[in-house]
Parts: structure tokens; sequence; C-alpha cells
């Protein structure tokens, strides 16, 4: 018996550090904030962000290329790790979120699979519960698997808490997850974004 406890903390263990945001909490959502999120959700999604300048564009291209080296040791194949990073650059941005702490969410939620879930449901690469499909979305939780809406929505709420919150990043950060009132997982997140500066 002790042994298949101990075999089950170890499991436990495991599976949190990929999976984190399955404790987030449906909330009600004003007819106004529904309606303006789900018009951010539901928005066309062009490969990249279109560039200002042929400088703006290189910036862009060379960013690319040193995040997709670090990226490396989470995503073998560089078609997923351009796909992925294309995803964040649009949507960050077009969120009003630093690419880098979209990238650190990622990496303490998921770890750069796509396909990951959390015990609880939580899905893709930024975790998003399935609810959210339902209260922003077309009602498809299947979706959430694919890799530039499951950015998008996650992009599109982070967004939502951090005007909730304020601007306060940490509490944003802590709502995201499912555990307001503390700060372990948004200094984890804001760590983990150091590397994607």
């Amino acid at each position: 018996m002790d042994w298949f406890l101990r075999i089950g903390v170890i499991l436990m263990f495991f599976l949190s550090g990929i999976t984190q945001a399955g404790y987030q909490k449906e909330e009600y959502l004003a007819d106004s904030v529904s309606t303006l999120l789900r018009q951010s959700v539901s928005a066309q999604m062009p490969q990249q962000r279109p560039f200002m300048s042929e400088r703006d564009e290189q910036n862009f291209y060379l960013w690319r290329s040193v995040m997709s080296q670090r990226m490396a040791r989470y995503v073998s194949q560089p078609s997923l790790r351009h796909a992925i990073l294309d995803a964040v650059d649009y949507e960050a941005r077009r969120a009003g979120l630093e690419p880098a702490l979209v990238l650190g969410v990622i990496t303490v939620e998921s770890q750069f699979k796509p396909v990951a879930t959390s015990p609880v449901g939580a899905r893709g690469l930024m975790q998003v519960m399935p609810f959210w499909a339902k209260a922003i979305g077309d009602g498809d939780a299947r979706r959430l698997y694919q890799l530039r809406v499951n950015v998008r929505f996650g992009c599109v709420i982070l967004r939502h808490y951090l005007e909730k919150e304020r601007g306060d990043l940490v509490r944003a950060l802590a709502r995201y997850n499912g555990s307001l009132g503390q700060t372990a997982y948004a200094e984890k997140v804001l760590l983990s974004a150091r590397q994607w500066r």
C-alpha cells in the first residue's frame, strides 16, 4: 500500500508541474464583458501580425529565431516552434500583453504541449478551462486543443483578468490559475518569463 501511495504522490507532482490552470473557477460575466470577450476570440486569425516596416519584420524574424532555439528543449520540431511563436507574437500583442509573459505562462502551464490536459480538464498550451468555450466561444471545447485558438483564448482571458485586477499582474496571474490570494503561481510564471526576454 505504501508503494502505491508513493507512486501516486510522484505522479501527482509530475502532473502538477505540467498543468496548472485547472482550479480556475467559472465566474459570472456581465453581458457587455461577455460580448466584448466573444468578439475578441472570434475575430480573424492571420498567420502573423502585419509588420510596420522592414526593420520591424527583421526584428520579428530575429526574435523568432532566438526564441525557437530556446524552445528546442521543449519542442523538437522547428515548424511547431515557429507556429507557436507566430501565434504568441500575434495574440500577445493583440491583447496588449508582453510575448515573454505569454511564453512564461505556456512554459508553466503545459511545457509547450498543445494537447496537454489537466486532471480537471484544462486544455492546450495555455490550459484553458472548457467553460470558456461556452462563455465566450462557439461552445466547442475541443477547439481549445487547436494551437491558435488556445493561445487566443488564453491571451484574451489573461487580459480580462488584468483589467479586472486593475493592472495588478500578480493578482491577474493568480486569478488565471485559480489561486487568487496566493503568489506562488505568479512568481513561477514571472521567473519563467525571464528566459523569454
